[in-house]
């Protein structure tokens, strides 16, 4: 059911994808009879960034048996695709557009549960202003479509958006983003393509491309060169002490790290296992680093890290590296310091370090440096309302928005909005780790829990 007309609810999710799907249904399932929520959202349900391509090749990055929104049904994906397909195995890497469907037909069952009223507003919010009325309504929401609603509570989930292109291009139509699927279609065969980034976008660009039967050049430039590294054959349990490793500044934190890591290596186990220790640890783990840490983590670490946590299925690892060893595929490390559109070509010019400039030719740019992390740059246009209206301020070293503990926003004041709270991508400057399922389905179940205990 969708509207345009103006209208009170109890509960506004900002953002559809799998934060605020995941919200809603925790909401849809405890809420009192008459309670009304609003997700606002242009698009599909619970497809967002993360799981908005149709594309077979592009796969979750974590096991089907990882991958349940409810922490307490923890096989629930599993039964989804075994109820969808006849059977299953925990161990695969499924198409995304699979959790996407996922995500839907579980709100369409908590929807028709619950004893609350749901209505999908299709648009996008533009503003959020406190109100003070004597009738208990709290915020404002202007959505493009020009209608104005109120609610008692809102949380912004509004998922992830590209990186700006890093570099001089003039509007070229030929530089594209890496969620640009419909774009990515127009690639012939035989194009030569650089992309810039080497994470996790990247490696759907290349998939993709792959899966249409590209035979031309591929080149990434990275400013390291890093891939992602692949999951472990089989799973091994390591120990950490988690409180004395906590207790390490950084430096120390990474020669703990290389030491564990070595000796695995002599006893013949996979160092992932070492970061699957840390897996749920990280939040605990980032805010125990003091501000300059933190800081020289961002400067120096962050992209080791990257490639060490945010692991690829091994096939796909294999493939990459298959297409490296046959001159498909070129890494450089190095910045893209512009693309200089020609008649029929582009011309990429690269900086790398200690050799200097060299000029690349493509038909094509993708940029694939990943999502925008830093508020004052976020592409949205209510999050830099909140941002110049002082009701929001910037997170951590300007990442997201600042939060406190339980995910509820600070302003400019440093005063807190029991009314306005965040899940996701929002609170990485506060969290670190906030955009995996698990910590989705944590942050969505208290928030719901408590919302509703306060109603």
């Amino acid at each position: 059911m969708t509207s345009t007309q103006d209208q009170d609810f109890d509960y506004a999710i900002v953002g559809g994808g799998a934060a605020g799907t995941i919200l809603a249904i925790r909401l849809l399932q405890d809420a009192p009879k008459d309670a009304r929520i609003a997700l606002i959202e242009a698009g599909e349900l619970g497809r967002g960034v993360a799981y908005g391509s149709d594309n077979p090749a592009h796969v979750l990055n974590v096991p089907a048996g990882g991958m349940s929104m409810f922490a307490e049904r923890p096989n629930d994906f599993v039964d989804f695709l075994i109820n969808r397909d006849g059977g299953a195995d925990p161990a695969a890497f499924m198409p995304r557009r699979d959790y996407a469907a996922y995500l839907a037909q579980r709100l369409s069952e908590a929807r028709t549960a619950s004893q609350a009223q749901f209505l999908q507003l299709r648009s996008h919010v533009l503003r959020v202003m406190p109100q003070g009325d004597d009738d208990g309504v709290a915020l404002t929401l202007t959505l493009a479509d020009g209608s104005q609603h109120r609610a008692k509570r809102v949380a912004l989930t509004p998922g992830n958006r590209p990186r700006k292109t890093p570099f001089d291009n003039d509007g070229d139509p030929r530089v594209l983003s890496a969620w640009d699927h419909a774009g990515l279609e127009q690639l012939r065969r035989d194009d030569q393509v650089v992309v810039v980034g080497s994470g996790l976008s990247m490696v759907d660009v290349v998939l993709g491309l792959q899966a249409r039967g590209h035979q031309g050049g591929i080149t990434v430039v990275s400013r390291h060169g890093l891939l992602p590294l692949p999951h472990a054959a089989k799973k091994q349990a390591v120990d950490v002490d988690i409180a004395s490793f906590a207790a390490q500044g950084l430096r120390q934190r990474v020669r703990t790290l290389r030491t564990i890591a070595r000796r695995l290596d002599a006893q013949d186990q996979p160092w992932q296992s070492l970061m699957d220790a840390l897996r749920h640890h990280v939040r605990e783990l980032w805010q125990s680093l003091s501000d300059v840490d933190q800081r020289r983590f961002l400067r120096h670490v962050v992209r080791y890290w990257d490639v060490h946590r945010h692991r690829i299925p091994r096939e796909v690892s294999t493939r990459l590296r298959s297409l490296q060893e046959s001159g498909a595929l070129q890494v450089i490390p190095g910045r893209v310091k512009a693309a200089m559109g020609r008649q029929d070509h582009l011309s990429i010019e690269v900086a790398q370090r200690l050799i200097g400039s060299e000029i690349l030719q493509a038909d094509w740019v993708v940029n694939a440096t990943g999502i925008e992390t830093r508020a004052l740059h976020f592409p949205n246009p209510m999050l830099q309302q909140l941002l110049e209206d002082g009701h929001a301020r910037p997170g951590p070293h300007g990442l997201g928005i600042d939060t406190n503990e339980a995910g509820d926003v600070i302003d400019a004041s440093g005063a807190t909005s029991a009314r306005l709270a965040a899940i996701g991508s929002l609170r990485l400057g506060n969290l670190w780790e906030t955009t995996a399922v698990p910590d989705l389905r944590e942050d969505a179940a208290r928030l719901a829990k408590r919302w509703l205990f306060q109603a």
